[in-house]
């Protein structure tokens, strides 16, 4: 029980916004793994060789950098802030000025990965693409906590999370980072054999 006064219309502008969020995260994730599962499909009727492939390939890495540059970047920041050496402010502004840019290399990925003849019978294409779908979805399950996090007073440090904040914040760091180097070195390691 609070002893702060809150009144009721407060109450029930946070349960709307608590729901507009659950359906933005539900949309969100439906148009993920369906962006993602049109792409694996396209790849297979779509094949490719020559110069349109060498572009493809291209595109594909400049779209890894723009996106996996950012994410770097991001989740640096927001260590420097577990460390205090960073505001929760400055980290929250930091991912809203790279959110498009993490998602419009995610979605190049997706569009460029059409035409890159990937082998699907191969196991480690599975588990990279497999990679892809939880790295894109555990980005959306971030934005709950981050439009939680951007409530919050602008010092506030990462030990004054709630404990089930600060194991949100690091499981999903460990989810991205984890399927993004999976991805990566699979991604090399296909194209050189």
């Amino acid at each position: 029980m609070s002893y702060v006064p809150v009144s009721r219309r407060t109450i029930r502008r946070h349960r709307e916004s608590e729901r507009s969020t659950r359906r933005l995260v539900i949309a969100l994730s439906a148009a993920a793994a369906a962006a993602w599962l049109l792409s694996v499909t396209m790849s297979t009727a779509v094949r490719v060789g020559g110069y349109a492939h060498n572009i493809a390939v291209v595109l594909h890495v400049l779209s890894l950098v723009v996106s996996f540059g950012a994410i770097l970047l991001v989740d640096w920041h927001g260590f420097l802030w577990l460390l205090g050496r960073r505001k929760l402010a400055e980290t929250i502004r930091l991912d809203g000025a790279a959110t498009p840019l993490i998602w419009a290399g995610l979605a190049g990925l997706l569009a460029t990965g059409v035409f890159l003849n990937p082998h699907l019978n191969n196991p480690m294409t599975d588990v990279k693409l497999a990679a892809v779908l939880v790295l894109s979805l555990n980005g959306i399950m971030l934005i709950p906590l981050m439009r939680r996090l951007a409530h919050l007073p602008p010092e506030t440090p990462f030990r004054g999370l709630s404990a089930g904040q600060r194991i949100h914040l690091l499981v999903c760091l460990v989810i991205s980072q984890a399927c993004w180097w999976t991805a990566i070195i699979i991604g090399f390691i296909n194209a050189e054999f």
